[in-house]
Parts: C-alpha cells; sequence; structure tokens
C-alpha cells in the first residue's frame, strides 16, 4: 500500500442515516465496480480514478486488492478519506462510495 498522504479530500465524508444507507445500498446493487485497485494499492492514480467515477455517478462500486480483512478494511478507509466520500457498505472486496455530485453554480 503507497503513502496515504496526498492532497486533502475537497469536502469531508457525508454522514449517512440508517435509511440514506439502505436507500444506497439498493441502488448499488445492480452496479459493477468500476476502478479496481491492484497489487500496488491506493495510488495517487487509483484515487484519481474514484474521484472521476464519483463526479460522474455519486454513487460507484470499487473492487479492493488482494490481502486480508485488516488491509481491505485499511484501503477502504484511506479511499474514503482522500476521496470525501462516504462508504456506504463493504462487503468482502467490493466497496461501494457515495459522494454528492456538487451542485452547479
Amino acid at each position: 500500500m503507497t503513502d496515504p498522504s496526498g492532497p486533502p479530500a475537497p469536502h469531508p465524508a457525508p454522514a449517512l442515516t440508517a435509511r440514506a444507507r439502505a436507500d444506497l445500498k439498493a441502488r448499488a446493487h445492480a452496479l459493477e465496480p468500476v476502478v479496481r485497485v491492484g497489487q500496488a494499492g491506493v495510488s495517487d492514480g487509483v484515487v484519481g480514478d474514484i474521484g472521476r467515477a464519483l463526479e460522474a455517478h455519486a454513487l460507484i462500486k470499487v473492487k479492493l486488492g488482494e490481502g486480508d480483512r485488516d488491509v481491505r478494511h485499511s484501503q477502504a478507509e484511506i479511499i474514503a478519506e482522500r476521496t470525501g466520500a462516504a462508504i456506504v457498505q463493504q462487503v468482502g472486496r467490493v466497496l461501494v462510495l457515495w459522494r454528492p455530485k456538487p451542485e452547479a453554480d
């Protein structure tokens, strides 16, 4: 895994109520992972790809790399912190992230 330092997240991760989390889980069910974290871990390139995917879709799935549960949990936390996204759900190697789309000025 790479160093988690880098540019700070644009905004803190939004807090989710239980109802909002359940709704997002239901919406994410049919989604396929759009970004995969490889052997290099959570690199700046991966974080950039996830950020762009969140800007375009707001709700995405990410496939985490190999490793034990603690490594995957750590990767999920780093990704959420660096992208300013909320972790909706993590099941095995699949992570569901949500970040509201910025309002147009």
